[in-house]
């Protein structure tokens, strides 16, 4: 019992436990700001196809196994383990935050359009530096708590990052917004909101280089906190090449091909739902920052739902509550196709949505949320039940690599799939099918206007629900024969 944390086992400590909740709070903020740009696209009326493109930023989070070897094997002594990683890239996040607040407005306002091309490769570069934080930081969790604390690094990530996140993202879209500051925050109408994007950077640019610059000089890396046991310790000290060859190693057992290939593609079925829907509310009319608000009320319910399920997937079978999910979340791309059709109906002549329209969306994203993490808890619980100890945690980061990976590419593609799968033609010019921007503009400049004769998120949604369900026949099969191996199968040394 003396492992277990208490509500009293962190005295004495609460100064490291506040730096890693710090640390990944401040994680969660360029991942919050990233989010937020889709929706400050979508007000610019961009192509889906671009949307695609700058989809591309939120993949570092999914492929960082490529370069974690690398944080973990090359450091200095002098500085520490992770201390050689985590300064010079917070450094490189607040430099890189104070010259995005300086070029921001111009990129997303570039002759009238925003230029895709420099906003995916800024943001991009800024995910993978707070992807390298979190390697870094996750590391240093383990050595910076002692062993009877450890397990507050998981509450540090899973509190801290949300907090990052919701202020990068809930926050700031609500308040960089004109209509909601207008709305609820100012007697007389103004035509900007409270934040600006480049004032949001700069200002978490400053606070990146003060936070670095405190804990290079005045907190010292520590790695004697935790000790396992001689079966438990992780290959901390493998060279680079090693750390590759254990990866290819874990890659060549049978077992592990089938849950790569399970992971990289049973979220086909929702990516219409899950990438496009929340962009084509936004197309319809709902304001941005009403639809960032909306996540609050759920805020409790993602904290509790974890708890709840956590209940059904202790047992020798966790993916069952995976299967069982998977159907009832297919059908929610009919919901959120339905919510999509009938959105525009709900706005009244002064292009406002009223207070039932958005408890409605709630309901539905709360009921969303049930099927969502689901299937999280139940495939985390198969992953820490397969993973082989001997290893450390490279067996869980490969899992959980994949794992992410596969709810990227299909959104990614799911983007770029909408304007392709969308007829449109000139109200003035029958040989005019405004299939690119240079149709349309064509069509706009003789007086006419490109009308939608069929929306492709509509298309894409029912290809999407097929496809998931032909998924399931297979991976039903494939998931069960997973989960009756033997131990031994999930071993990379015997």
């Amino acid at each position: 019992m003396s492992d277990v944390p208490s509500i009293w086992s962190w005295k004495g400590e609460g100064r490291n436990i506040a730096l890693l909740f710090f640390l990944y709070l401040l994680q969660g903020i360029p991942l919050g700001l990233i989010a937020s740009i889709p929706l400050m696209l979508q007000n610019r009326h961009v192509s889906y196809k671009d949307q695609a493109e700058f989809s591309l930023v939120f993949w570092p989070f999914s492929l960082k196994l490529l370069w974690a070897p690398i944080v973990d094997s090359l450091y200095s002594s002098r500085m520490g383990r992770r201390k050689t990683w985590l300064v010079p890239v917070q450094y490189l996040l607040g430099l890189a935050m104070l010259f995005l607040s300086t070029k921001v407005d111009q990129y997303l306002d570039a002759e009238g359009s925003p230029n895709m091309k420099a906003l995916t490769i800024t943001f991009f570069l800024l995910n993978f530096l707070a992807a390298t934080q979190d390697i870094a930081v996750d590391g240093w969790a383990l050595t910076m708590l002692h062993r009877k604390n450890v397990g507050y690094a998981s509450t540090c990530n899973s509190v801290g990052q949300t907090a990052g996140y919701f202020l990068g993202y809930v926050i700031f879209v609500a308040f960089e917004s004109a209509d909601f500051c207008n709305k609820y925050l100012r007697a007389e109408p103004q035509p900007n909101g409270l934040l600006t994007l480049s004032g949001f950077l700069y200002f978490w640019g400053i606070i990146f280089l003060i936070t670095t610059t405190l804990v290079w000089f005045f907190k010292r890396e520590n790695n004697s906190g935790v000790r396992l046991e001689k079966s438990e310790e992780p290959d901390e000290d493998l060279s680079i090449i090693d750390s590759y060859k254990l990866l290819l190693k874990i890659f060549k057992l049978p077992a592990i091909q089938l849950t790569v290939a399970v992971l990289l593609t049973c979220k086909i079925g929702f990516s219409a739902s899950d990438a496009v829907s929340g962009l084509k509310l936004v197309e319809m009319g709902v304001p941005k920052a009403q639809l960032a608000l909306l996540a609050v009320p759920l805020v409790p319910l993602q904290i509790v739902l974890p708890l709840f399920i956590s209940r059904y997937t202790a047992g020798p079978r966790p993916m069952q509550v995976f299967i069982n999910a998977i159907p009832y979340r297919l059908m929610f791309g009919f919901v959120y196709a339905a919510l999509v059709w009938v959105t525009p109906s709900f706005k009244n002549e002064e292009g406002q949505f009223p207070f039932y329209y958005y408890l409605l969306v709630v309901i539905i994203y709360a009921v969303h949320q049930v099927t969502v993490y689901s299937m999280f808890v139940a495939v985390m619980a198969f992953f820490a039940k397969v993973s082989d100890p001997a290893v450390g945690g490279t067996y869980m980061t490969l899992l959980n690599t994949v794992c992410n990976l596969g709810g990227n590419w299909p959104s990614t593609l799911a983007l770029w799939s909408v304007d392709a799968l969308t007829w449109k033609s000139c109200s003035i010019a029958d040989d005019n099918q405004c299939r690119d921007s240079a149709e349309t503009q064509a069509c706009t400049d003789k007086g006419g206007q490109c009308i939608v004769e069929l929306d492709g998120f509509y298309v894409e949604s029912l290809v999407c629900i097929v496809i998931g369900f032909l998924w399931l026949r297979w991976g039903r099969r494939v998931i069960h024969n997973l989960q009756s191996k033997n131990e031994s199968a999930w071993k990379v040394r015997k």
